[in-house]
């Protein structure tokens, strides 16, 4: 091996670190002799980006990398410079300046760059898109054209976001649910909200949260009040990747952060969480802090200096 090649071997391992420090596990493999590569990682409050700058590389996740990786969330692309190859769940698309597509960390993925690329890959927590979309069939690698109205707003929206240098988490996470919101005509599919089992899905969902504080709430109660048999009703979640007994506990957790955001110091977590549905404290915090980092006064606290 010549110098110029271990150093070029030594360089793409460094990017490659600092790929899988930032983004996650990935795995990556050399596509010719002029490889280059940068990763700078940008932070403020909920928001978490990186820019990718690479050339001739290919990146990828097998179940192996998925298996290795913590993180649930989805990726959002964002094409700044150059072009990128990107696949997952059998979808494949060609990325130009200004496009964008939403990656599914929890999928297989592949990614090719051949000529230098920019990438903005900005984390949206599993959470946020869940809230925006409300299961409506979020489509993976699908390009948002750069000559879309949300594609142009969502662009600049992101981009003004990384010159603000004090943003506070209550502005950073509403900033995260505002891009969520612009994308949701691109990321849903839409011919599916006229399906008879999405709109039983749906009202499966708007039961669920007219009567989330219920202590009584379960599988059993939900079937029979919205008309299907148990089996059916964890079919119909099982569709959407759900399970229903998970789906009522996050609920309840994002109805109690919610109320966290406009709680006073001298409110009770105890009773806050029992009035959402939860009658342990100790696992209403333990849940708490799985969903959201945090615990719930951790959350609060911040909230409250926000």
């Amino acid at each position: 091996m010549t110098t110029a090649q271990a150093q070029r071997a030594d360089h793409f391992d460094q990017w490659l670190q600092g790929i899988n420090q930032v983004c996650g596990r990935f795995g990556a493999k050399l596509l010719g002799s002029e490889f280059s590569g940068a990763i700078r990682e940008y932070k403020a409050g909920a928001i978490k980006l990186s820019f990718v700058d690479v050339a001739q590389a290919r990146l990828y996740r097998t179940q192996k990398e998925v298996a290795q990786s913590d993180g649930k969330h989805f990726y959002l692309a964002l094409q700044l410079n150059g072009r990128a190859g990107m696949e997952q769940a059998g979808n494949s698309i060609e990325m130009s300046p200004g496009d964008i597509t939403l990656i599914d960390s929890t999928l297989p993925s592949d990614f090719v760059y051949h000529e230098n690329s920019r990438q903005l890959s900005l984390i949206l927590p599993r959470h946020v898109v869940e809230q925006g979309l409300r299961f409506s069939g979020v489509r993976c690698a699908q390009r948002i054209p750069a000559s879309s109205p949300v594609a142009m707003l969502a662009n600049r929206l992101i981009l003004e976001s990384t010159r603000q240098d004090s943003l506070s988490l209550p502005e950073s996470e509403a900033t995260l649910e505002a891009v969520v919101s612009l994308l949701r005509p691109a990321l849903c599919a839409a011919e599916v909200e006229q399906d008879a089992h999405e709109r039983m899905f749906r009202k499966t969902l708007r039961f669920i949260d007219e009567h989330i504080r219920a202590e009584e709430l379960c599988p059993e109660t939900i079937a029979r009040e919205v008309g299907v048999s148990v089996r059916g009703l964890y079919r119909m979640f099982a569709r959407k990747g759900l399970v229903v007994a998970q789906y009522i506990k996050n609920r309840r957790l994002d109805f109690c952060a919610e109320s966290l955001r406009h709680a006073t110091a001298e409110q009770k977590l105890s009773a806050l969480g029992y009035a959402w549905g939860f009658t342990d404290s100790s696992y209403f915090s333990t849940a708490f802090k799985a969903r959201f980092g945090v615990s719930p006064s951790e959350y609060r606290k911040q909230y409250s200096q926000g």
